[in-house]
């Protein structure tokens, strides 16, 4: 069984290296054992054909770094949102093997991206974590199920704030955003609560 960092890099940089150390460390130790602690600084190199553009980083590990990816991201096109129910979901940690979330994510018919609801409550959408916007504050479900790094970032910078939030909230607030690692809240995709299905 192996997790993944999936980190941006930007201008040759990687982003938010200290979220993803910190949860990698954290990782290894509670499903390993591992109590040794990864400087990723001193473990990712960045290769010379990755340019100024923005690249994903995506590191797949255990005991020992099995495998480390460079390649180009796109940002995805997100218009259109489909609840998905499953009380059993489980990804509290960020594992190379997604099948229950990818059986999810197939529910999604016409729709970009499904908002999963687990026991009446909000969670996740597939790639990202999710905010909703009542026009003037930022919420984010405390029942989320990935503790995301970008998250963790908006967190402490007190762009957004924990809440409950269960499925019958979803249509009090206006607007929805989608970001994770590679997403930044500026380039979040912002959709209208009206608008999931």
């Amino acid at each position: 069984m192996l997790c993944i960092e999936t980190i941006r890099v930007e201008n040759r940089q990687l982003k938010n290296l200290g979220y993803h150390e910190a949860r990698l460390n954290k990782t290894r130790q509670e499903l390993w054992g591992y109590t040794d602690q990864w400087n990723l600084a001193e473990l990712l190199e960045i290769p010379g054909f990755v340019s100024d553009e923005k690249h994903k980083c995506r590191l797949a590990y255990s005991k020992e770094i099995d495998n480390i990816k460079w390649e180009l991201h796109t940002l995805r096109t997100v218009k259109s949102i489909r609840r998905v129910y499953r009380d059993t979901v489980d990804y509290s940690y960020k594992y190379d093997k997604r099948e229950e979330l990818n059986t999810l994510f197939e529910q999604r018919e016409e729709s970009d991206e499904i908002l999963i609801i687990k026991n009446g409550w909000v969670t996740d959408a597939y790639y990202y974590n999710v905010a909703f916007g009542d026009g003037k504050d930022w919420f984010t479900p405390t029942t989320y199920l990935l503790p995301g790094t970008q998250r963790a970032f908006l967190l402490d910078q007190g762009i957004i704030q924990e809440r409950e939030i269960s499925e019958t909230d979803i249509f009090s607030y206006n607007t929805v955003k989608l970001f994770n690692a590679l997403v930044t809240w500026e380039n979040a995709p912002e959709i209208d609560t009206q608008l999931i299905d």
